[in-house]
């Protein structure tokens, strides 16, 4: 499964009402970080009931839980957009 797939089945236990899971990793080609795969940096935008009570950094302690760390270390940036 691509990692695009995986980060965004991942967050479906956080019951999502709108999930984005974009691959940013062209914008960053070269940069440091770039590991070549393509799958290096990735933007969320993610709107979530069950995120809404939470502060700005228990939301993406969530977000990075949800993911998981096998799937995290794999992940060089990820930018949140919490909507």
């Amino acid at each position: 499964m691509a990692l695009q797939a995986e980060i965004h089945a991942r967050l479906q236990t956080l019951a999502p009402e709108i999930l984005e899971v974009v691959n940013e990793s062209h914008k960053h080609a070269g940069h440091s970080g770039d590991d070549g795969s393509g799958e290096s940096h990735w933007r969320v935008v993610i709107k979530a009931s069950s995120l809404d009570d939470m502060s700005r950094i228990a939301r993406h302690r969530a977000i990075h839980s949800a993911i998981g760390p096998d799937l995290m270390a794999r992940i060089h940036a990820l930018a949140i957009d919490l909507t």
